[in-house]
């Protein structure tokens, strides 16, 4: 069984006092529960957290490989890019290209560290308007380039006919209800806390917010098998598995490449595959897709995808 640290041992743990730890909780989003009156810190997820908020990492010594065949990308994962990547193995002689699940900010961060060629990431900002781009700067300290993958529905998972009537992030507090969630530096994982947030919602007064699992696929199946009400995650999960959704919005799926790799023949080969009939008609197929902007080049400073997007 994972261990639970108290109030004070995480205190000291962390290196910081009781009182620091409460701020915490409440405005950074530490992983913690109540129980029989008493706070207590799943020791591997506040070790998960700490990660996932670490931003100056050591300088690599040694930089990415040249490209040799192999096409790396890690971070969010998504369905239709389960597809496109099958579609790249098939149709690209000698070429093989992998994926890592690592959630939006790990791929950031194995960019940051030349683990990776192309790190996917949905992060929304504060504005909720943008994405990546201030997460970029923070992980990597400079721009990368950003072209989008495609649009997105985000929203929730729910039983087929909805049986717990559930119609909005509010309802996942009310007693009776159980969701799982997804893990911390993931991006729905951050838009599930902002809606919660948003809905004057703590996280630790839902039941099962600490059950996290590592994919969409994943929520979907918790919520199929009747082991969760609910749970965050994408239109195409739920249209795959034939059980209820409710959206939230449409998000920006990015894929973020180091600018001084982005002309690399792997990353290229790639970002051509976007724009072939074969990878529209993977996402025709596909509930919860747009690809209006697929392809392309997105920056920083307008309002509204459609403006972006060049």
């Amino acid at each position: 069984m994972a261990k639970n640290l108290s109030t004070k041992e995480l205190a000291t743990f962390l290196g910081v006092n009781e009182k620091m730890v409460y701020s915490l909780v409440s405005e950074k989003g530490l992983p913690a529960t109540k129980i029989t009156g008493k706070w207590l810190f799943p020791q591997h997820l506040v070790e998960q957290w700490i990660e996932t908020h670490t931003i100056n990492f050591p300088e690599m010594k040694t930089a990415l490989p040249s490209y040799q065949g192999l096409l790396i990308l890690a971070g969010s994962n998504d369905l239709l890019l389960d597809k496109t990547l099958a579609l790249f193995n098939t149709q690209e002689a000698g070429q093989i290209a992998v994926f890592g699940n690592l959630g939006s900010m790990g791929g950031l961060q194995a960019l940051r560290r030349n683990l990776c060629h192309i790190a996917t990431s949905h992060l929304l900002q504060d504005d909720e308007d943008e994405y990546n781009f201030d997460y970029a700067l923070q992980v990597l300290k400079m721009m990368p380039a950003v072209v989008n993958f495609c649009r997105r529905e985000q929203g929730l998972l729910v039983q087929r006919a909805n049986p717990k009537n559930i119609g909005s992030v509010a309802d996942l507090a009310q007693k009776g209800i159980t969701i799982v969630n997804r893990s911390l530096g993931t991006g729905t994982r951050l838009l599930l806390d902002h809606e919660l947030n948003r809905a004057g919602i703590r996280g630790e007064k839902v039941d099962g917010y600490l059950h996290e699992v590592q994919r969409h696929l994943d929520v979907g199946l918790e919520v199929l098998s009747g082991k969760a009400d609910a749970g965050p995650g994408i239109r195409a999960v739920a249209e795959a598995l034939g059980i209820g959704f409710i959206s939230l919005r449409w998000e920006r799926y990015d894929l973020m490449i180091s600018k001084d790799r982005f002309f690399d023949e792997g990353i290229q080969r790639f970002l051509s595959l976007l724009h072939e009939k074969a990878f529209r008609e993977l996402a025709d197929a596909t509930a919860g897709y747009d690809l209006q902007f697929s392809g392309r080049m997105v920056f920083r400073g307008n309002n509204g995808a459609e403006e972006k997007a060049q």
